[in-house]
């Protein structure tokens, strides 16, 4: 069931548990997500970058197989379509593509142009029925070739922002895109808890959700967090297991190099992702 993520985020926020984003690439990513959902009866939101969408020969290629999916496969918890880190640009392509949610990354930009750009958006959005995300300071790591440093947000600023009206709120509070390095510091709570006493009932959104500690995970719900990110981690997990199919032999025995047998222990390996993850979350059961 396609709506927006309002709703499952303002529950999440209520209900001290949070709502996993998982990025999409392809249609196993699309159906491993959503049969998961489904069988933990867990709200999800579909995850969209820019580069992804632009694979998948355009949003509204995405948006299309995401309904006919939704449809055939009788998905009955609520499930959001949403942009990740979108450009201005991209924001109205989504929206104009079908997509029920959409993230406008003005992190980059001095604030006063983030608030700007932001309001507009919040404006078009909400005149429509979808949610939209909104991010303050700066996500580590790479992401669609957008560069962050892992700057922390500045707490006046993400009220400013959140005062717009958005949804949600991606503040920057050390986390970092993709796999996080040894000498990594970790999640500054500290910032996190005066974002969250600025921000009130926003939910907040951790990026980056791959690699983090339970425990941490378990701590920026506490204070606040109802959506985090997983992309990386089921890349990994769908790697590790098409290499193990590969190195077993098992693409020469029979017909194993058809697609549909070579895929299968990948998306089956991101089911299994997924699954850790709402039950870490604690989304299982909340649809």
């Amino acid at each position: 069931m396609l709506v927006s993520a309002k709703d499952m985020l303002v529950k999440a926020k209520a209900g001290h548990y949070a709502v996993g984003q998982f990025n999409i690439n392809n249609l196993e990513w699309t159906k491993s997500v959503l049969q998961t959902a489904q069988e933990l009866n867990s709200p999800v939101i579909l995850g969209v970058s820019e580069g992804a969408g632009k694979y998948m020969t355009g949003f509204k290629t995405v948006a299309a197989m995401v309904r006919a999916m939704d449809e055939c496969l009788g998905i009955t918890v609520p499930v959001a379509l949403h942009l990740d880190h979108g450009t201005y640009d991209g924001c109205y392509g989504c929206i104009k593509a079908g997509f029920t949610s959409i993230m406008f990354d003005g992190s980059h930009y001095p604030i006063a142009e983030n608030i700007e750009k932001t309001r507009e958006l919040v404006a078009v959005a909400h005149g429509l029925g979808l949610s939209i995300e909104a991010e303050v300071g700066a996500i580590g790591g790479e992401e669609d070739g957008v560069i962050g440093m892992g700057e922390c947000a500045d707490p006046d600023e993400c009220k400013a922002i959140a005062d717009l009206g958005v949804d949600m709120l991606a503040a920057g509070i050390g986390n970092i895109h993709g796999q996080y390095p040894a000498n990594w510091a970790g999640l500054s709570f500290e910032t996190l808890d005066a974002v969250q006493k600025k921000t009130g009932i926003m939910p907040l959104v951790l990026h980056g959700g791959t690699g983090i500690p339970d425990d941490m995970i378990k701590k920026a719900i506490d204070l606040g967090v109802s959506k985090i990110n997983v992309n990386t981690e089921c890349q990994l997990s769908f790697a590790a297991a098409t290499r193990k199919y590969v190195e077993a032999g098992k693409d020469l025995e029979g017909k194993g190099f058809d697609p549909r047998k070579l895929l299968a222990p990948g998306a089956e390996a991101i089911k299994d992702t997924v699954k850790e993850k709402m039950e870490l979350f604690g989304s299982v059961g909340k649809a």
